[in-house]
This record gives structure tokens, sequence and C-alpha cells, in this order.
């Protein structure tokens, strides 16, 4: 991006990659409300490549809160929030290259995960205050999204993998209700990532808006009958 000229080209892949996911035209809705392909756990035939991604991004940190990118192609990266007195850290990741590939021979091929390598990260100190009520705001929001007994499901497309508090949600970007703040949010924490302290206390201030909003919006679904 013109805006961040000196930046790596596994960073702008890792951010541009974020970005085009939060930009992307969202999927159709069915007519009688919002639907998002949200479970618990991980996805099948996930697992192993998502846990070689997440320890390679968080290194020996222990984030309070972590989204991990899975594109179906290209590098992947996440967003994180890391504990902290005063303030916590956030900070965005992107591997160097691909961490899943295929590696063939002769007589067969084989997926290689491959953690040894580098990571680029942006790290912006963050308000405890504000980390907390993200912490708080997401795990009560994704617990609505994908309620107890639903399982995560397989998807080809680019999968997200949220971990918030020890609550582990996976699936396709949600596009509408709470899971659209959530994105909102998302945005706002990836550009946070990559700013002056100046422009960083706006995005605080966006930020502390858009939960206002997820708070709303989770309890108008709260107090909706079911259908």
């Amino acid at each position: 991006m013109s805006r961040i000229p000196n930046v790596s080209a596994p960073r702008r892949l890792g951010r541009i990659g974020l970005i085009a996911l939060l930009l992307a035209a969202p999927l159709a809705h069915a007519a009688d409300g919002c639907q998002v392909s949200l479970g618990r756990g991980w996805p099948p035939a996930t697992e192993n490549h998502g846990s070689a991604v997440e320890q390679l991004l968080a290194a020996k940190a222990e984030p309070g809160l972590r989204l991990t990118y899975l594109p179906a192609r290209g590098v992947e990266s996440g967003l994180m929030l890391i504990p902290g007195e005063s303030d916590w850290t956030l900070r965005h990741a992107t591997a160097s290259e691909r961490v899943a590939a295929w590696s063939s021979s002769r007589r067969s091929s084989a997926l290689e995960l491959r953690v040894d390598q580098e990571v680029e990260n942006e790290e912006a100190p963050m308000p405890a205050v504000l980390a907390q009520r993200l912490v708080a705001s997401w795990k009560r929001a994704l617990s609505t999204l994908a309620p107890e007994g639903k399982a995560a499901e397989f998807h080809e497309q680019d999968q997200l993998i949220f971990v918030v508090d020890g609550l582990r949600i996976s699936g396709v970007r949600p596009d509408c209700g709470p899971g659209e703040s959530i994105m909102e949010q998302v945005g706002l924490m990836t550009e946070a990532a990559n700013e002056s302290e100046s422009k960083r206390e706006r995005r605080w201030r966006a930020l502390e808006e858009s939960l206002d909003e997820l708070d709303k919006r989770l309890a108008e679904a709260a107090s909706t009958p079911a259908s």
C-alpha cells in the first residue's frame, strides 16, 4: 500500500490478505435473517495446519485474544492481544512464506509445515481496559454466533480461527449482525498495529464506538424471539 512504502513483501501480502478478506463482497444472507458459518473447535482437516501457524505467529506469547487467517492460497497471518499491565500488546503477524505447502517426489507428495522461518511483526500498545473489553465482548459475541453443540465445519475457502479466553471458534468470515461488528474491529486493529500514536488514539475511539454497536446488536439478538 502506498502509505507504507518500505514494508517488506511478506508483510504487504499478509496485510493485503486480511484487508482483502474484510473488503470482499459479503456472502448472500438468508431472507429470514443473519446466518454465519462459524462453529466450535477446529474444522476437520485443519488442526495441524492451524496449530503450526498459531505457534509460529505467537512465538512464546500467550494471547488473550487471537485471530488466525488461513487463506486457501498465500501466506498466513494473524492478530493477537497479548496481556500486560497498564497496556496490552496488539500484534499483527505474518509468515515470511506459506506455512502449509505440498512437497512432491517421484513416488509421493506430502504436506510440509514450514515453521522454521522468520515472522514479520507489527506491534502497538493498547490500553488494558480496551483490550479487556474486546476479549469480553468477542467471547460473548462468538458464543452467540456459535452456540454449544455447533461444531466447526470444513470449508475450502479462506478460514478464520478465533481463540478468545480459551474459546475456539472457526469458519468463514461473518458478514452480518455481531459478526459484522467483529470484522470491523479486526480492520481497525490491523491498521492500528502499523500507525503512529496519534492515529492510534483515533482507532481506539473508533473501536470503543464499534464495541458499543456490538453490544447493541447482541442485546437486540437476545431480545428477538427464536423462530
